[in-house]
Protein backbone atom coordinates (compact mmCIF):
# COMPACT_ATOMS: atom_id res chain seq x y z
CA UNK A 1 0.00 0.00 0.00
CA UNK A 2 1.25 3.49 -1.01
CA UNK A 3 1.48 6.26 1.88
CA UNK A 4 -0.08 9.66 0.59
CA UNK A 5 2.16 12.22 1.57
CA UNK A 6 1.96 16.19 1.14
CA UNK A 7 3.25 19.73 2.18
CA UNK A 8 1.33 21.39 4.68
CA UNK A 9 2.06 24.41 7.42
CA UNK A 10 0.10 23.68 10.71
CA UNK A 11 -0.84 26.23 13.06
CA UNK A 12 0.23 26.40 16.27
CA UNK A 13 -2.61 25.88 18.93
CA UNK A 14 -1.95 26.35 22.87
CA UNK A 15 -2.04 23.02 24.72
CA UNK A 16 -2.06 21.18 28.12
CA UNK A 17 0.43 18.22 28.07
CA UNK A 18 3.16 16.29 29.86
CA UNK A 19 6.62 15.96 28.96
CA UNK A 20 9.08 13.28 29.49
CA UNK A 21 11.30 10.35 28.64
CA UNK A 22 10.02 6.70 28.49
CA UNK A 23 11.10 4.13 26.30
CA UNK A 24 9.03 2.77 23.35
CA UNK A 25 8.02 -0.75 25.18
CA UNK A 26 6.20 1.59 28.04
CA UNK A 27 4.86 4.57 25.71
CA UNK A 28 1.56 2.99 25.39
CA UNK A 29 0.76 2.69 29.79
CA UNK A 30 2.72 5.61 30.18
CA UNK A 31 0.32 7.88 27.49
CA UNK A 32 -2.54 5.98 28.75
CA UNK A 33 -2.01 7.04 32.53
CA UNK A 34 -0.94 10.60 31.37
CA UNK A 35 -3.76 11.10 28.80
CA UNK A 36 -6.17 10.25 31.82
CA UNK A 37 -4.36 12.69 34.71
CA UNK A 38 -4.51 15.51 31.74
CA UNK A 39 -8.32 14.97 31.13
CA UNK A 40 -8.92 15.05 34.70
CA UNK A 41 -7.52 18.38 35.43
CA UNK A 42 -8.97 19.70 32.50
CA UNK A 43 -12.19 18.92 33.76
CA UNK A 44 -11.20 20.05 37.19
CA UNK A 45 -10.87 23.51 35.73
CA UNK A 46 -13.70 23.32 33.51
CA UNK A 47 -11.79 23.30 30.58
CA UNK A 48 -12.67 21.47 27.25
CA UNK A 49 -10.16 20.27 24.75
CA UNK A 50 -9.99 21.88 21.57
CA UNK A 51 -9.04 19.00 19.46
CA UNK A 52 -7.16 15.50 18.99
CA UNK A 53 -4.72 13.91 21.72
CA UNK A 54 -1.19 14.42 20.55
CA UNK A 55 2.10 13.78 20.59
CA UNK A 56 5.28 15.92 19.96
CA UNK A 57 8.34 13.26 19.42
CA UNK A 58 11.72 15.52 20.05
CA UNK A 59 13.92 12.41 19.22
CA UNK A 60 13.30 9.33 17.76
CA UNK A 61 15.53 7.02 20.09
CA UNK A 62 13.14 4.45 20.85
CA UNK A 63 14.95 3.72 24.11
CA UNK A 64 15.09 6.98 25.51
CA UNK A 65 12.23 9.03 23.82
CA UNK A 66 11.71 12.38 24.59
CA UNK A 67 8.15 12.85 23.96
CA UNK A 68 5.26 15.52 25.05
CA UNK A 69 1.50 13.92 25.06
CA UNK A 70 -1.74 15.88 25.39
CA UNK A 71 -4.55 18.06 24.27
CA UNK A 72 -4.73 21.44 22.34
CA UNK A 73 -7.04 23.96 24.76
CA UNK A 74 -9.26 26.98 23.94
CA UNK A 75 -7.35 29.80 25.96
CA UNK A 76 -5.00 30.25 28.78
CA UNK A 77 -4.99 27.58 30.90
CA UNK A 78 -2.44 27.29 34.39
CA UNK A 79 -0.63 23.88 35.29
CA UNK A 80 -0.31 21.66 37.54
CA UNK A 81 2.62 19.36 38.94
CA UNK A 82 3.52 17.34 35.66
CA UNK A 83 0.70 18.91 33.48
CA UNK A 84 1.81 22.30 32.20
CA UNK A 85 0.68 24.77 29.08
CA UNK A 86 2.41 24.76 26.06
CA UNK A 87 1.94 25.28 22.58
CA UNK A 88 1.81 22.53 19.49
CA UNK A 89 4.22 22.91 16.86
CA UNK A 90 3.39 25.13 14.01
CA UNK A 91 5.40 25.77 10.72
CA UNK A 92 6.08 23.71 7.59
CA UNK A 93 5.94 20.24 7.48
CA UNK A 94 4.87 17.20 5.90
CA UNK A 95 2.15 14.74 6.20
CA UNK A 96 0.35 11.28 6.03
CA UNK A 97 -2.91 9.69 7.49
CA UNK A 98 -1.63 6.34 9.02
CA UNK A 99 -4.32 3.94 9.35
CA UNK A 100 -3.59 0.82 11.28
CA UNK A 101 -2.00 -0.43 15.27
CA UNK A 102 0.26 2.33 16.45
CA UNK A 103 2.84 -0.39 16.65
CA UNK A 104 3.24 -0.08 12.66
CA UNK A 105 3.45 3.55 12.30
CA UNK A 106 6.96 3.05 11.38
CA UNK A 107 6.02 2.75 7.58
CA UNK A 108 4.58 6.68 7.58
CA UNK A 109 8.32 7.88 8.90
CA UNK A 110 9.56 5.92 6.27
CA UNK A 111 7.00 7.52 3.28
CA UNK A 112 7.85 11.04 5.52
CA UNK A 113 11.35 10.67 4.95
CA UNK A 114 11.65 9.68 1.08
CA UNK A 115 9.11 12.28 0.48
CA UNK A 116 11.43 15.31 2.29
CA UNK A 117 14.47 13.74 0.36
CA UNK A 118 12.32 13.75 -3.02
CA UNK A 119 11.27 17.16 -2.33
CA UNK A 120 14.48 19.19 -1.67
CA UNK A 121 13.55 19.49 2.52
CA UNK A 122 15.22 18.42 5.68
CA UNK A 123 13.62 17.55 8.77
CA UNK A 124 13.65 19.92 11.20
CA UNK A 125 13.57 17.83 14.28
CA UNK A 126 10.12 17.33 15.52
CA UNK A 127 7.53 14.37 14.70
CA UNK A 128 3.91 14.49 15.73
CA UNK A 129 1.45 12.84 15.94
CA UNK A 130 -2.85 13.51 16.46
CA UNK A 131 -4.80 10.68 17.29
CA UNK A 132 -7.87 11.11 15.51
CA UNK A 133 -10.05 8.27 16.99
CA UNK A 134 -10.26 6.80 20.22
CA UNK A 135 -8.15 3.61 20.63
CA UNK A 136 -10.64 2.33 23.67
CA UNK A 137 -13.43 1.79 21.37
CA UNK A 138 -11.80 1.46 17.94
CA UNK A 139 -10.00 -1.89 16.39
CA UNK A 140 -6.10 -1.53 16.29
CA UNK A 141 -6.36 -1.84 12.57
CA UNK A 142 -8.71 0.88 12.29
CA UNK A 143 -7.11 3.49 14.33
CA UNK A 144 -6.30 6.66 12.53
CA UNK A 145 -2.95 8.77 13.12
CA UNK A 146 -2.13 11.86 11.51
CA UNK A 147 1.60 12.34 11.44
CA UNK A 148 3.17 15.45 10.69
CA UNK A 149 7.21 15.83 10.38
CA UNK A 150 8.44 19.67 10.61
CA UNK A 151 10.29 20.17 7.53
CA UNK A 152 12.52 23.28 6.43
CA UNK A 153 14.18 24.03 2.63
CA UNK A 154 17.62 22.26 2.10
CA UNK A 155 20.34 24.71 2.22
CA UNK A 156 22.87 23.85 -0.14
Amino acid sequence: MSIKCEFTEIRSQACLSIRLRTSAAERSDVFSRGYGAIAQYMQECKVEPAGCPFAIYYNLDMRGLDVEFGFPVSGSVSGNDDIQPGKTPGGKSVTCLYIGPYSDVGSSYRALTEWIKDNGYEAAGIAYEVYLNDPIATPPEKLKTQVYQMIRHLEL
